[in-house]
């Protein structure tokens, strides 16, 4: 199953929500991570850039915190990081608490396509 269906038939969202909230993510990993890293990723997911290119943009609140968060490094970047994501999940009409739910889905799903080094590559990311 890939994972669009996966997140839509696990957490109820719409296709558009789904591909918007992998989109985000992929987005806002390529940012973060070091290309290497961020291929492994991309590669595992059918479509990223495609994805990527028809995510809404996480701009306000969101936004400012990543790019402070960031800046900070350690447990601020990755929280920076968190509320970023939630900035573009509220315009997929998804609220902060489908994060939570989101991201094991995508977890699940990159360390079956690419085993545990593409999964840790998320999940150290996100930590």
């Amino acid at each position: 199953m890939d994972l669009i269906n996966m997140l839509t038939q696990n957490l109820g969202i719409s296709d558009s929500q789904a591909e918007g909230g992998t989109g985000l993510l992929l987005d806002l990993a390529k940012k973060q991570l070091a290309g290497g890293d961020f291929s492994k990723i991309a590669s595992a997911i059918p479509n990223a850039d495609t994805l990527m290119k028809n995510a809404p943009e996480a701009s306000g609140l969101g936004s400012m915190l990543g790019g402070l968060g960031g800046m900070l490094g350690g447990k601020a970047g990755n929280l920076g990081n968190l509320a970023a994501l939630a900035g573009g999940f509220s315009k997929l009409d998804m609220d902060g608490d489908m994060i939570k739910k989101f991201l094991p889905v995508v977890m699940s799903y990159l360390k079956e396509q690419g085993g545990d080094e593409v999964e840790g590559i998320l999940k150290k990311f996100l930590k």
